[in-house]
């Protein structure tokens, strides 16, 4: 019965940081090209690009480049172009946003539904698979039940979903909020996250509810709890969030998701990793260590309280303990972790906003009592609100830093060796995990009979496991007979030629992802205005393809200038101040008076100059917030379309 692959999908900035996640467990890695990537900060040279898959494909791990942002018409030519060097570099999949670029002459690669398609039912998932989407990243609001739909509904194609990282308010690629206000477009990789300000919240009256909380601040996303589930749910690619982290995240959270996966396969054998080798980590990953801004399963089980932070979208680090007192310089804290000098320190003010200090010596002078001398000084000036009582957390912890700025991993692939020897020879047999074999033979002048076959076989043994350097590991050396003597020389040599044999045939095996093949044309099921996020006249071209007229041009051509939804969510403001209605019925069935308080009204958030007004579908469970581009911004023209209200404006 064949297994099934499980892939590890781990973000890269760049090379050497993709690099680090394969060592560190990762079966493949996403990275920015030199342009359309979806993150500005991190685009890269083919140069690069071309080492890390050199790198990942020893393994048999796998490259996918992201080419998912909107592409203007004059841009087309450049997108194509990128898509056939990524080809030629060795990348084995395209992530891709805009459907104009399935009309154009693309290379024989895979495709990966990028997660700005917005893909949360089963007849989206279903429709990218049928124009040639091997891979399909579904919605982070997507429970276990809508994934298990999903799998059900797909012939073959693979579904990826997020494990763990930052988390969007809005659904992917359906939030304009950015680009309205500051001509920043998500869709382009340039958001302005204006999700992570903080909000005043008003009736439609006028009555202030909240007053400068992060209130569309999500926490982030931890699905650690919830792997077994979502495998057996039909997900077999787990993607970690943060094409823009250091390498120091990538390291840990890597390692931390590999051990669990591995734990899963090891007590489950229908399942396999997609990809070869074993790592060896010198630290303990722990995600609390990386940057986060505390951690929720969103809405893969259900529905919860815990999952925005309204006080900081700031990375209020791991809970240490507790102040017990404070003087000029210096203050005391009650805490059974170990502190160090230069770590960093934050608290939450009476105002419930972050603050934070660096200290420049820790010492302990009692039973998990530790003095930490302050860099702010005088304390009670610097940090008046710091007193007994206060809780601290540690965003910075120096060592652990420092630890995992150095090597911190290595990756081998276990190899089995069989020795023989006979009146005609030495010969030595090796084979990988991936079944890849080598044969080498020498022929000495001379046979000579081993005066010790014990000690003549554990010396055989013992040459046969020098692989240092290599990528491989012996993981079970059989020698059969040791009766004649086997000089090192000779041991040596046919180890270094079946090494260099099995490399090759590794090299000589590798198969490239095939790419998917479109069937019969599906309708597009999907919205046809401004949400379809059409910014070339290609994309115009592809939805009438499939029986879909677009009606409006994508927001960043700026034509769309009436009131629109930039913003739809399951997250919901509503319920997260405790006035939804559906989450008190047994208090408005006590008292009915109460209905009108949780009557899902119309709320006014506002920050800075920026004022959306929020709905709310109790039935679907969805907020939406509503405005109007303000930016004069324009990043393309779709000469086919225009945007009809807009004519009467």
């Amino acid at each position: 019965m064949p297994t099934q692959p499980l892939e590890l999908l781990a973000p890269a900035k760049n090379a050497d940081i993709g690099i680090e996640a394969i060592l560190h467990g990762a079966d493949a890695v996403y990275i920015g090209g030199p342009d359309f990537g979806a993150r500005e900060e991190a685009g890269n040279a083919f140069d690069d690009i071309r080492r890390l898959c050199e790198f990942a494909h020893g393994f048999n791990a796998r490259v996918y480049m992201t080419l998912n942002t909107l592409v203007s018409d004059a841009e087309m030519a450049r997108a194509v172009q990128i898509a056939w060097q990524a080809y030629e570099s060795g990348v084995d999949a395209l992530i891709v946003q805009d459907m104009g670029l399935l009309q154009e002459k693309l290379p024989p690669i895979q495709l990966h539904a990028s997660t700005q398609c917005d893909v949360r039912s089963p007849e989206k998932a279903r429709f990218l698979e049928s124009i040639g989407f091997s891979q399909v990243v579904l919605a982070r609001e997507m429970n276990l039940e809508e994934i298990a739909r999903t799998r059900a509904a797909l012939k073959s194609a693979r579904i990826e979903y997020f494990i763990h990282g930052a988390l969007c308010v809005s659904y992917s690629g359906q939030c304009y909020a950015s680009f309205a206000a500051t001509g920043r477009s998500a869709n382009r990789g340039a958001c302005a996250q204006l999700c992570r300000l903080p909000y005043s919240v008003y009736t439609e009256s006028g009555k202030e509810l909240v007053r400068d909380k992060h209130v569309l601040s999500l926490k982030d996303n931890n699905q650690s709890g919830n792997l077994l589930a979502l495998i057996r749910a039909g997900v077999s690619s787990f993607k970690i969030e943060g094409r823009l982290k250091d390498v120091q995240y990538v390291k840990n959270i890597t390692a931390y998701y590999r051990q669990l996966l591995d734990k899963i396969i090891e007590h489950e054998p229908q399942y396999r990793r997609s990809s070869d080798g074993t790592s060896r980590i010198t630290f303990t990953p722990d995600p609390n260590k990386s940057f986060n801004r505390g951690y929720t399963d969103y809405f893969t089980r259900e529905r919860h309280h815990d999952m925005a932070v309204f006080e900081t979208p700031k990375d209020s680090g791991e809970k240490i303990g507790t102040i017990v007192r404070v003087s000029a310089d210096s203050i005391e804290v009650k805490s059974s972790v170990e502190l160090h000098n230069a770590d960093g320190f934050t608290y939450l003010t009476r105002e419930k906003t972050l603050s934070g200090f660096s200290v420049n010596l820790a010492q302990r002078v009692g039973n998990n009592l530790w003095r930490l001398t302050l860099r702010d000084r005088p304390i009670f000036k610097k940090h008046p609100q710091l007193a007994p009582g206060t809780e601290l957390f540690r965003n910075y912890d120096r060592l652990w830093e420092e630890a995992l700025a150095k090597p911190t991993a290595t990756r081998l692939i276990g190899i089995q060796m069989q020795w023989s020897a006979d009146e005609t020879g030495f010969s030595l047999h090796a084979s990988d995990e991936s079944g890849n074999c080598a044969r080498a033979k020498i022929k000495p002048e001379v046979m000579q009979p081993a005066a010790s076959a014990e000690k003549n076989a554990a010396t055989i043994r013992k040459n046969l496991a020098k692989l240092g350097g290599t990528g491989f590991e012996a993981c079970r050396i059989d020698v059969g007979t040791a009766a004649w003597f086997a000089p090192a020389s000779f041991v040596n040599e046919l180890r270094r030629r079946v090494v260099q044999e099995l490399l090759e045939q590794r090299r000589r095996h590798f198969k490239r992802l095939e790419p998917g093949k479109p069937e019969a044309a599906l309708p597009y099921p999907d919205a046809t205005d401004y949400r379809a996020n059409v910014l070339n006249e290609q994309a115009v071209t592809f939805y009438r393809n499939h029986q879909a007229k677009i009606t409006e041009p994508a927001v960043e051509t700026g034509e769309v200038l009436h009131e629109i939804a930039l913003m739809q969510t399951k997250h919901c403001v509503r319920y997260a101040l405790g006035l939804c209605l559906k989450d008190n019925l047994d208090k408005v069935r006590a008292d009915p008076s109460l209905k009108e308080r949780f009557k899902p009204d119309p709320l006014i958030l506002k920050t800075g100059p920026n004022l959306f007004k929020a709905t709310f579908d109790c039935r679907r469970c969805e907020m939406t917030l509503h405005g109007k581009v303000r930016t004069h911004t324009s990043l393309g023209h779709v000469k086919s379309l225009s945007a009809p209200s807009d004519k009467k404006a």
